[in-house]
């Protein structure tokens, strides 16, 4: 008899969504844990029941380890898969679950202590004889210590956290200058995210690939790898485009890759589902990163290539069963590429953004997998991770893939929050991707400025004539009855979109559902064929011709519009001059929020002075801090938060009176 019938997935999102098809596929029930912002998310609906385990905030629901060991009693779990991020790592969690009487998914709590400690992980890896990158992972954490041991590695040197993960407490500092600034909020944010501020030191390398192997074991000792995944284009330090297999890994260096993965898996005697990573320099020489003591984002390119399950691997496992094949069994079949959708301002920095979901349209086609847990209509909410899918293509080649998953992601439509579409599509057609050779300095030297996006005349044109039938039938008329007894009226347009682009169009009907939209470089005619009910859906129309079609949405005071690699949100509006103070050229006095979230430190007191780039307050949000600066030197004349002040987006923070 199976040692378990229920399983409890102590995660959200995409990845809950995920695990609980899989158990579901094999015959187990599933249970759910949320927060009260996640009360209507899809993972919530997907599972068999669910329990509501706290507030919005994640340290006191998704993060609170009694809470989840008390839901899984009360839902009737006798197991519990952690997913990633939030618990998976954590071997305290694991020890709760053991204690609890409840099968835990995933490695001992042994095997992710030792792992989860950078520094320890260091430490037994060296033992067992896996290649190191050099660096420092002591236990003296001064600043003076590591200031000098930075000084002995030598410049670039990247500061990690040595609890954890996923690009939090992570810096790269290239010189001295650097490096107390580096340290201080690293220490912070590393505190915040995983609850110590230990630090390691790492040599930056240049020209490096981020390569991982996935690994898998069970309880018999029996430890195979299954081939390995290019992570290389990141941006924070976290991943956004993954492949598998690597293309700068040959069968000989995969099979050294691959024996070293085991090797590390093996020294903390590891069961189920982890991932080994590597930096693998231009020379071909590798060198030990760390090891994920859980499933990986990435994991479906593995799945993609070798036709494995390994979520459901994960549960055979931890129900007792072996590996059901050897190492010499496992098979490679094409090339698999996986791209992140985040909800995020790519000219902005990449600042994660929050919002609500006002459509949702994933792509389908042969080749294509998407995983998310989305519906229309639902909070993005700034507790969590601004992941919002995952879109993957699999192809006989990884020219294929990559075909196929630039068609994938121009289908997509994810309307009413910021995204990266539009550059995720940008760098899988760059010429350097396009080749094979991206390395982790991929996205500095070719993405160092994003520019904010701009529209095209066809999407200008639609917006146009959206926005006229809208406003028309606002105000109780017929869109197709707009004449004079002189003839059909011009209508002026003022549309907005972006951050200070306004443009003037009139629209003039010309027929049933027929526009002629003037004030672009030229006159567009434009025919709606097919509009959507409610003012959300695919509108298709004919332009200079052409039928097309685009995603749309109107939302709040927007009309949002997916068309292609273009996504934008475009505004009626009068037109207004900047307020004074706003000439270029200008002071920046004001600090404001980046996104809503939490202030967690504030660096300055009214009166002091202070200068240009100078760190005034920090706001936490998405899991990640946002350091905000002022934009002038002068004296801080007005604070208006402190610590522990929740805040919304754009709402002000600090007023400077600037220097004479």
């Amino acid at each position: 008899m199976a040692p378990f019938r229920t399983i409890l997935v102590a995660n959200r999102g995409e990845i809950a969504c995920r695990v609980i098809r899989t158990a579901r596929a094999m015959g187990y029930r599933t249970a759910a844990v949320y927060s009260q912002a996640d009360a209507d998310a899809l993972h919530v609906r997907l599972a068999d029941a669910a329990a509501c385990v706290g507030p919005p905030e994640a340290r006191a629901s998704y993060l609170d380890i009694a809470a989840i060991v008390s839901a899984a009693r009360r839902l009737g779990a006798e197991a519990v898969h952690p997913g990633y991020g939030f618990l998976a790592e954590n071997a305290a969690f694991a020890r709760a679950c053991a204690d609890a009487g409840l099968v835990f998914i995933g490695p001992s709590p042994e095997a992710i202590a030792a792992m989860g400690d950078k520094a320890e992980a260091k430490r037994r890896m060296a033992e067992a004889g896996v290649p190191l990158i050099p660096g420092y992972h002591g236990r003296e954490q001064s600043e003076a210590a590591l200031v000098r041991e930075a000084e002995r590695i030598g410049y670039p040197v990247m500061v990690k956290a040595a609890a954890g993960g996923g690009g939090r407490g992570m810096r790269l500092v290239v010189s001295r200058k650097g490096l107390a600034a580096a340290l201080a909020a690293a220490r912070a944010e590393a505190e915040s995210a995983f609850g110590s501020g230990a630090l390691i030191l790492e040599k930056a390398l240049e020209g490096a690939r981020h390569v991982e192997v996935q690994v898998m074991g069970d309880g018999s000792g029996r430890i195979v790898h299954l081939f390995e995944r290019d992570c290389s284009l990141q941006r924070r330090h976290q991943k956004v485009i993954e492949e598998a297999p690597s293309p700068a890994v040959d069968d000989a260096l995969r099979q050294r890759m691959g024996a070293a993965a085991v090797a590390a898996a093996r020294a903390v005697a590891y069961t189920g589902a982890g991932t080994v990573e590597f930096l693998l320099g231009p020379d071909g020489a590798f060198y030990f990163l760390e090891m994920n003591t859980r499933l990986q984002v990435e994991h479906p390119v593995t799945e993609l290539v070798t036709g494995l399950d390994l979520v459901a691997l994960q549960i055979r496992i931890a129900a007792g069963e072996p590996l059901p094949f050897r190492q010499d069994e496992v098979r490679l079949s094409g090339h698999a590429i996986e791209a992140r959708l985040y909800a995020e301002a790519p000219h902005h920095g990449f600042l994660p953004q929050a919002g609500r979901l006002a459509a949702w349209e994933p792509p389908s086609g042969p080749g294509l997998r998407v995983d998310h847990g989305l519906v229309a209509g639902q909070a993005v909410s700034p507790h969590y991770d601004p992941l919002l899918a995952k879109i993957a293509a699999h192809g006989a080649d990884r020219e294929e893939a990559r075909r196929r998953l630039i068609e994938g992601l121009e289908a997509t439509a994810a309307l009413g929050v910021a995204t990266n579409r539009a550059f995720l599509l940008d760098c899988l057609r760059h010429a350097e991707f396009a080749a094979g050779r991206a390395t982790t300095a991929f996205t500095a030297r070719h993405f160092a400025a994003i520019a904010v996006p701009s529209a095209d005349e066809a999407a200008l044109a639609l917006a146009a004539a959206l926005w006229f039938e809208a406003s028309a039938r606002r105000h109780g008329h017929d869109p197709a009855r707009t004449w004079s007894s002189s003839g059909p009226i011009a209508w002026p347009l003022r549309l907005a979109w972006g951050e200070a682009a306004t443009a003037l169009r009139t629209v003039t009907v010309a027929g049933a559902r027929r526009y002629r939209v003037e004030g672009g470089a030229s006159p567009a005619e434009i025919e709606l064929l097919d509009a959507p009910g409610e003012g959300v859906g695919r509108v298709r129309f004919r332009l200079a011709g052409i039928e097309r079609s685009a995603a749309c949405a109107f939302a709040g005071d927007a009309l949002h519009l997916a068309r292609g690699g273009c996504d934008l949100a475009v505004r009626e509006t009068l037109y207004a001059p900047p307020a004074a103070g706003a000439a270029a050229g200008a002071p920046e006095t004001e600090l404001r929020a980046p996104m809503s979230g939490k202030v967690v430190a504030v660096l300055a007191a009214e009166g002091d002075r202070v200068e240009k780039g100078q760190r005034l307050v920090v706001v936490e949000a998405m899991k990640m801090q946002h350091e905000i600066a002022a934009g002038c030197s002068g004296r801080l004349e007005r604070l208006e938060v402190k610590p522990g002040d929740q805040v919304a987006g754009r709402q002000l923070l600090a007023r400077l009176a600037p220097a004479p």
